[in-house]
């Protein structure tokens, strides 16, 4: 299967109007061997916190129904809960889009070596050629994630590129929100969150969100309002049982 994704997405490739620049040379021995380690220690940073996690669920019946229909899944979240999402969601062969640069490539790393497959590509450089992959990823039946505020903001707006795939292939976009009792949370600009060891956590889903493949370029538009407005109320519920749980 991974054959095929790779000859559709080249086909893809050479018919998109992605004029963007070729990748940077290959990097160094040190660069390259930072690199490897750094994505060893997420890898197992992850693995080892992730396992004692107590997790709770609301919502994933969604998930299930656009399964049960016979469709992939276009998974939508916010930047800043990748490390939760990464690991309960894990195993499923995902394919999601990591950024063209040094922290992309390690974050590929590991979430590879996490059971995912990985479209390069970013709202800032190679955005074109990585949907064209997703996209050839979706029509075989793969289902595929973003981070739709990332890779640098602004925090929770949600960019369009989940609602153009959906246009595209017809696929159901499913979001998601992860809230955690106890976390480190970051002053990054995404206030990126690291759930603390044997945390309660709750993944929240919101029903599917669907639009037609032939539906008009203000379909896009609507689309995107749409999973702003879920994953708002996602995140909502999120911190209102974050606010509960912590009170007991």
């Amino acid at each position: 299967m991974l054959r095929q994704v790779q000859a559709e997405s080249e086909r893809l490739r050479l018919n998109a109007s992605d004029r963007e620049s070729a990748p940077p040379p290959r990097r160094g021995f040190r660069r390259r061997l930072k690199i490897a380690l750094a994505a060893s220690a997420g890898f197992w940073a992850i693995r080892l916190l992730g396992r004692t996690i107590r997790w709770e669920t609301e919502g994933l019946e969604h998930l299930q129904a656009i399964h049960a229909s016979g469709g992939p899944a276009i998974f939508a979240f916010w930047h800043g809960r990748i490390v939760p999402a990464t690991w309960f969601f894990r195993g499923r062969g995902i394919v999601v889009m990591i950024s063209m640069n040094v922290d992309g490539e390690m974050v590929a790393r590991v979430i590879e070596r996490l059971g995912y497959a990985t479209a390069r590509g970013s709202s800032s450089r190679g955005g074109f050629r990585a949907l064209a992959e997703m996209a050839a990823a979706v029509r075989l039946g793969r289902d595929v994630g973003f981070s739709v505020d990332g890779p640098r903001g602004p925090r929770h707006v949600a960019k369009p590129g989940a609602a153009i795939l959906a246009h595209e292939t017809g696929a159901a976009i499913f979001c998601f929100h992860v809230a955690m009792k106890r976390k480190l949370q970051l002053r990054s600009w995404d206030r990126f969150q690291i759930p603390l060891p044997f945390t309660r956590a709750r993944v929240f889903g919101a029903p599917p969100i669907r639009i037609d493949a032939d539906a008009g370029p203000d379909a896009v538009r609507q689309t995107r309002e749409r999973m702003q407005d879920a994953l708002d109320a996602l995140r909502e519920r999120g911190d209102g049982w974050e606010s509960a749980v912590r009170g007991l």
